[in-house]
C-alpha cells in the first residue's frame, strides 16, 4: 500500500528527477556542503602562509609554489565532493522512485490514507 506522503514524493521526483540529472544541478547544489568542508583546510592555510612562512619551509624543506598546489589539490576535492554527494542522493531518490512506482503498480496496493 503507498501512502499519501509516498504518493507525494512520486509527484514530486517525477518533476524533479530530470532536472536534477544533469551536471550542472548536481555541483551547484552539492558546492555549499563541499566548500564547508575545505574551510578549515583553507583557513589553516591562509594560517600557515600568512603567519608562519618560514616555519614550514624550514620545517618541510618546501618552497612556498606547494600553497598554490595544495589549494588546486583542495579545489578539485571540492568539485569531487559536490558532484558525487548529489550524485549519490539522485541515485537514493531515483531507487526509492522506482520501487514506489513497482508496488503501486501491484494490484491491491491502493493509497492508504
Amino acid at each position: 500500500m503507498i501512502t499519501e506522503k509516498e504518493q507525494q514524493f512520486i509527484v514530486y521526483w517525477e518533476q524533479e528527477r530530470t532536472a536534477r540529472s544533469t551536471v550542472r544541478s548536481k555541483l551547484l547544489s552539492g558546492l555549499p556542503v563541499a566548500v564547508l568542508f575545505s574551510v578549515p583546510v583553507l583557513l589553516l592555510l591562509f594560517v600557515v602562509y600568512e603567519f608562519f612562512p618560514e616555519w614550514y619551509t624550514k620545517m618541510s624543506k618546501a618552497t612556498t609554489g606547494t600553497f598554490v598546489t595544495i589549494v588546486i589539490a583542495v579545489f578539485i576535492s571540492v568539485l569531487f565532493f559536490a558532484y558525487f554527494r548529489m550524485h549519490y542522493k539522485w541515485e537514493m531518490n531515483e531507487q526509492y522512485y522506482r520501487e514506489l512506482k513497482k508496488k503501486a503498480t501491484i494490484p491491491g496496493s491502493e493509497i492508504k490514507q
